[in-house]
Parts: structure tokens; sequence; C-alpha cells
């Protein structure tokens, strides 16, 4: 049936339960499943191997995101580290200057010590890619936006550059989700997602996603993730069911709020820089406007001195100091020594992630009050 994506997300794969026709799809809290016979099965045996309420998540975000396949893990790193299953010891990854830090601990922390090798560039520019893939590059992985300065990578050419060198084009999807961008409609192999974030919405569940559109590629994936084990439970997987009945209504008014209080950040007196993608000064705001159907709700910004931080996140009522992003409060981050602290100095340096830097995740709240919040703060 050819719905829109907002009614998509509200009615999920299957609409509803087929066997009790509860509207709410039902978790189904069990580890194990009865065999009707030798040799028979209701097609469930195992949790870890399927879960009906899982099952109705994945087939969801599959259809929202154009792929053929989703899997749920019980975290976004879980999910990344999955996808990192997909290569073997010497094989080398072109990866995104610009992306959160966990992901980054998990490549050079974890993934070097089993034989990866990655090179941190700026994919913003397509020659940077052409001039970094070596006869072992066997992936392009990036964020767009990135986490935290809102670099918006061309999507269009990096699966340009990822086919002709016959590379998998890996795409992190959490900052606008597939209601404002689907990276696999425009030719990226893999797509994953911290649900923590936007999907879920609630800041209440972990979750993390992988979506394709090829056939073996998810094989492979399915028997990683069975094997592995990190599977979403089944009551992490309907709370991000519900969540998605309503990202369209949230994400709409977090965009809303966002485009106000970045254009009032841009203004004030003690607020060196603002990096939001929707401010059409941004570098990134044309191509953001060829491949997204919107902006998000991110924000980062630098104050004129790193004295003013400490005063400004203690001075906050309705805006929480706290890590994450994506859910209906809005939240504010100090990225060198929160979501970023394992990025090495230099790096940080380089990328503008400084004792300056703020990030906030802009909630649903009245943005009269989010406002009136950073002017009290900033004061």
């Amino acid at each position: 049936m050819g719905w829109r994506l907002e009614s998509k997300m509200v009615r999920g794969a299957k609409g509803s339960d087929p066997h009790t026709g509860a509207i709410s799809f039902p978790i189904y809290q069990t580890a194990t499943f009865k065999h009707p016979g030798l040799g028979q099965s209701t097609g469930y045996d195992y949790t870890r191997s399927g879960n009906p309420t899982r099952e109705e998540l994945e087939n969801t975000l599959a259809n929202l995101e154009g792929g053929t396949s989703a899997l749920a893990f019980a975290s976004g790193m879980a999910a990344i580290a999955t996808v990192l299953e997909l290569f073997k010891p010497g094989d080398h990854l072109l990866v995104s200057d610009d992306l959160y830090g966990g992901t980054y601990r998990l490549f050079e922390e974890v993934a070097r010590n089993h034989g990866l090798q990655f090179t941190y560039l700026d994919t913003c520019n397509e020659q940077n890619l052409l001039d970094a893939i070596q006869d072992n590059t066997r992936a392009i992985f990036i964020e767009t936006p990135s986490n935290p300065m809102m670099k918006v990578t061309d999507i269009d050419s990096v699966v340009r550059t990822a086919r002709a060198y016959k590379l998998l084009s890996i795409v992190d999807n959490t900052f606008l989700t597939p209601y404002l961008q689907r990276p696999l409609e425009l030719g990226a192999d893999i797509v994953v997602h911290s649900g923590t974030k936007y999907l879920g919405g609630h800041n209440d569940t972990l979750a993390g996603f992988i979506v394709v559109k090829d056939q073996a590629l998810e094989e492979r994936l399915r028997f990683f993730q069975n094997a592995i084990g990190a599977t979403l439970a089944p009551l992490d997987s309907w709370l991000i069911l519900r969540g998605i009945k309503t990202l369209a209504v949230r994400l709409a008014r977090q965009e809303e709020n966002a485009l106000k209080v970045a254009a009032w950040l841009n203004q004030h007196p003690l607020v060196q820089k603002v990096y939001y993608v929707g401010l059409p000064d941004h570098p990134g705001y044309d191509i953001s406007k060829k491949q997204a159907s919107g902006f998000g709700a991110m924000i980062s910004f630098s104050l004129n001195s790193a004295e003013l931080v400490a005063s400004v996140l203690a001075r906050l009522r309705l805006i929480a100091f706290a890590e994450s992003l994506g859910g209906v409060e809005s939240l504010i981050t100090y990225p060198l020594t929160q979501t970023h602290a394992a990025i090495p100095e230099e790096i940080r340096l380089r990328l503008g992630v400084d004792d300056k830097l703020l990030r906030i995740s802009v909630g649903i709240e009245a943005v009269e009050d989010i406002i009136g919040d950073l002017e009290q703060a900033l004061a």
C-alpha cells in the first residue's frame, strides 16, 4: 500500500497484531518458544534468533528507510560493531573525521586490535576520498550531519566513489532519521542508527539498527547478529516501536524550534559561532537541501570564552546538562569531556571540538522557554 512515510510510522509493518487484532503490537516477553512437534516450528525458536516484537520493529524501520531488511541491536555501538564483522584483518576503511567519540573509540581501541585499519578524513571533499583509497580499502563510513560539528557529506558523491572502487558505503543516519533523510534510496549500501536518539525519542531506552537493501548483506549480518547476540530485547523493541509512531510530529516540532534557537544564538554577543545545517550560510546547506527534506534539531555553538562554559551549564534550568540527544527534552552537552573525550586532542582541535564548544539537542518544549533559558544563562 502506498502510504506516506508519516502513516507508515504510525501503523508499523503489520499495523496490528495478526493474532488478536491488538493495535499496540504485543510485547512477546519470552526467551523461548514451544515447538508444535519434532521438526516443526512456529517460525520462532529462541528470542536471540527471532522475536515477533523485534521483528515488527525491524520490518517497520526497513520500510521507513527504503530497505529490504533491518536488524535491531541493544545499542547503536552494538550495531556498528556488528557491521565491522563484515571485514577481515588487513581491511581498510575511510571514515568521516568528525564523528561520535564512541565510534572512534570502537574503531581505534577495539577494531584496530583485530587488524582493521582506518583513515579519518574530511569526507565533504570527494577528492579527499579518492586520494585516500588504498588497495585494501573496503568501505567508506560517514556521519552526515556529523557529530558535533554538523558537517554535511554529499551522499551521492560517496556512493559514486564507493561504486567505482567496489567499496561498501555506510551512513550513520542517527541525526536525521528516515523522516528527513534516506541514504539507501540515494544508493548507500548500509545505514546505521543509534535508535536511542530520535527513533525512541524519549530518553528511556537504548537501541541500535542496521538497515540494508541487499539480500546477501542481510544474510551475513543476520548471522552475525545471532552469533554475537547483542540483540534488542522485546520490551525495548516495543518502546522504540511506540517512539517511532510520533517521530514525524516530534522531529517536525524539534526542527521548528531549532531553526529559531539557532537564529537567536547566531546574533548573541557571547556566541562566537553557530553550527546548524539549517542556517543558509552553513557550508553544507545546499547539499542538505538536495539530499534531505529537513535540517534536524542538533545545534553546536562556540562561546567567546571557555571561562563562560561552567557558568552557562550551571545556570540552565529548562535545558538539562546531560549526554545523549534526540529526546523530547532539550539537552546540552560539553563534547570535550562527554561525547568526544575519546578523540585525541590534535584531531578535536583541528575540527573545532575545543573548550568553548557546546552542543544542544533541541526538544519539543515551547521555543520561547528554550530561548529564555539560554538568555538567562548567557546573561
